[in-house]
């Protein structure tokens, strides 16, 4: 029986959250299906002690929560790996009746004002039921620091103590979160009214991040797109961010569950104190190109992913010290000293979770076999950097003038660094001219190097064309980049992943060279006196032992080789095929919402087009049908008109002999046969005539 009474103590506890798949459901969703009865969330990753156990230590580990909830959207048809069951568009009685089964209630409005009133619903509900509960229910309220957005400073002549979690009766809220403090009172009394059947808490979540991101997600993404100079930041940058790791904030959602302790309101902070500008600018630096600019607050109104709590949300300025947190909740901290101290971590939780995992490719290939061509279309289907180098050499250059251009322009202070500056760019420009223009080789790959460890290739990938030429150009490369990290492993920094080696022969390439227009090999090194050179140095060194796909073989990155054969498909659509079958799905964030509005617009504008143009056709055909119809109708009555004349001539001219018969030897009979008819007057006058005609007949006489 007290074994009996032992499983039954530790069986599977059912745990209601709301909008389950949003970002801050998702993640407390996903922490507490991890977790058994009693756990922490250390002991909800600890992957590896199950095997170690004893099958009844198993059973008991086993015995955990089971996640339902409600969703959003249904529209794609996808249900969480973390959920038991799923509700889409419940009435209220099926919803409180979902909920009574459920042990523990969590209801999540941090994100969605439109949940505020449903949560508010459900606590009354529930409490008015709980008389008739079979166990004890807690219900869980996530919400903001936003409540506290007004309030007046502990000390007012030092804004710098923070808040505690015994000030929250003196919070005042901002004045788009009236609502939200409005739900947490609410929430706090219904919990102390019969706290053995019915505990509620408030969790005032601070700014989420981790994990993919939310608020801060328009800084990581465009720090990782790499399409600004600068990641901007909105207002001074001055104001304190009071923020958690959204999976601390799981963490502490779960210590309620299991500890209930008796207070029912808490604020869940980390204890950094960053400011708005600190987190730009670590952004910045750690995923995009270092450098950040302040900006008006109305500018991020012009942002379509960022909303008015976003907004709203990014420029608070509150301090809190999470006391009860720290005092009473058995934390295992994630980033318990805020984003800025942890944000490699949490660079690499943003790339993993969104997907957003480099592609790195490398094209190989002869002189015209069509490396760039192919290249590009690549860059365009992955939206990777080009990297060429021609392209990257004069970057290079340009760089470095406009680094000593802008240090001059500073005096004094960049002094240093104009000279290093002006001693690197006479060292590239000596180098050129002593080699009739190319760089060498120690200064290529230096540059390709820098290149390819840049921030944009290393967040997207590359796609590096028609470089290294030669083995010791690619060893020269990459044999250096395995690089010790931090933790005394090796990571890979810029080795590509893919190999596409094109090839033709030499008689196709040189056709196709020759039917190249004049404008485009006049000055090139297409030209009639430098391209069969230029392919006979590429083919000595591509010899079999010296080849520079030897290098890849040796780092066991089998090349793709990819035979050009017709220059029909100009589009390279097979090629591409192959390579996209090779590479895979794109892993990145693809078109923006706004370049998916202009692909939307010219998608319509195309088809609008494409529709006047066939109405217009179709107008164009039935009108020359019409014309075509009415010239063959009058050309139809004119030939019925002839053949009708030509027909009564014919009977005309058939009707003259007949006519002159008739005359001379019907009529006169007739007539007399006629006259006697009359002059008889008989009973059946037709019977006269007819007997008449046979008398009188001059053919029978």
């Amino acid at each position: 029986m007290a074994h009996e009474e032992a499983y039954g103590s530790n069986r599977s506890k059912r745990v209601f959250i709301n909008n389950v798949e949003t970002y801050t459901s998702k993640h407390i969703g996903t922490i507490l299906a991890a977790s058994f009865l009693g756990s922490s969330l250390d002991d909800a990753t600890e992957n590896d002690l199950e095997e170690e156990q004893s099958p009844r230590q198993q059973k008991v580990k086993h015995a955990g929560y089971q996640i339902v909830g409600t969703i959003r959207d249904k529209s794609d048809g996808k249900k969480c790996t973390y959920t038991v069951a799923e509700y889409h568009q419940l009435d209220r009685n099926e919803l409180l009746k979902q909920m009574l089964e459920c042990d523990v209630i969590i209801y999540n409005i941090s994100e969605y004002a439109d949940q505020i009133e449903e949560a508010s619903w459900a606590a009354r509900a529930l409490h008015d039921k709980m008389d008739k509960f079979f166990k004890p229910k807690t219900f869980i309220l996530v919400s903001t620091v936003m409540t506290w957005a007004m309030s007046k400073p502990v000390d007012p002549d030092n804004g710098a103590i923070p808040f505690t979690d015994v000030d929250y009766r003196t919070r005042k809220p901002h004045p788009n979160f009236k609502q939200h403090i409005t739900a947490e009172k609410l929430v706090v009394k219904l919990g102390k009214t019969q706290r053995s059947q019915f505990c509620t808490y408030v969790v005032a979540s601070g700014l989420q991040y981790g994990m993919g991101e939310q608020v801060f997600h328009f800084f990581f993404k465009a720090a990782w797109l790499g399409a600004m100079d600068k990641i901007p930041i909105f207002g001074e940058g001055t104001n304190v961010l009071p923020t958690i790791h959204i999976n601390d904030l799981a963490s502490v959602v779960l210590n309620l569950m299991v500890q209930k302790p008796k207070q029912n309101y808490l604020v869940a902070v980390d204890d950094s104190k960053n400011t708005l500008a600190d987190i730009v600018k670590v952004i910045s630096l750690s995923l995009g190109p270092g450098r950040t600019s302040v900006v008006p607050v109305e500018e991020a109104f012009f942002i379509p992913d960022m909303t008015q709590a976003d907004i709203d949300s990014l420029l608070v300025n509150l301090r809190f010290d999470a006391l009860f947190i720290k005092e009473n909740l058995d934390m295992r901290w994630v980033c318990e000293a805020g984003i800025t101290e942890h944000i490699s971590q949490v660079v690499e939780e943003y790339r993993q979770t969104r997907g957003l995992l480099p592609i790195r490719i490398c094209v190989l290939g002869p002189p015209a076999v069509g490396k760039s061509s192919i290249a590009q279309k690549i860059c365009a289907h992955y939206r990777l950097p080009h990297v060429r180098l021609r392209d990257t050499i004069n970057e290079k250059l340009t760089h470095l003038e406009n680094q000593i251009q802008l240090a001059n322009a500073e005096g004094d202070e960049s002094e240093e660094a104009s000279i290093g500056a002006q001693d690197q760019l006479d060292t590239l420009k000596d180098s050129m001219e002593q080699n009739g223009g190319r760089l060498d080789d120690q200064y290529v790959i230096q540059i390709i190097r820098d290149k390819l460890r840049s921030k944009p290739c290393q967040n997207q990938g590359y796609v590096l064309d028609g470089f290294p030429k030669t083995y010791d150009q690619a060893k020269e490369l990459f044999y250096a980049e395995e690089e010790e990290d931090n933790e005394g492993g090796s990571t890979k920094k810029i080795t590509p992943d893919a190999i596409f080696s094109l090839d033709a022969t030499d008689a196709f390439l040189k056709q196709r060279v020759l039917n190249l227009p004049e404008s485009e090999v006049e000055g090139t090194t297409y030209s009639q006196d430098r391209f069969p050179r230029r392919l006979a140095n590429y083919r000595d060194n591509n010899m079999e032992d010296e080849a520079v796909l030897n290098y890849f073989e040796e780092l066991e990155i089998q090349p793709e080789h990819i035979e050009i054969t017709s220059s029909d498909d100009m589009d390279y659509l097979v090629v591409m095929q192959t390579i996209v079958r090779r590479v895979g799905q794109a892993q990145n964030y693809g078109p923006t919402s706004q370049e998916v509005q202009e692909e939307e617009r010219r998608r319509v504008e195309a088809r609008l087009q494409r529709e006047a143009k066939e109405a217009a056709e179709r107008e164009r055909l039935e009108a020359e049908e019409a014309t075509q119809r009415e010239a063959r109708w009058e050309e139809w009555s004119q030939k019925l008109e002839e053949v009708r004349r030509e027909e009564k001539e014919l009977l005309e001219q058939q009707s003259v002999p007949l006519r002159g018969y008739l005359m001379q030897h019907v009529m006169p009979t007739l007539t007399q046969g006629l006259i006697e008819c009359c002059s008889t007057r008989p009973d059946d006058p037709v019977d006269f005539l007819a007997e008449y005609l046979f008398k009188n007949n001059p053919a029978v006489q």
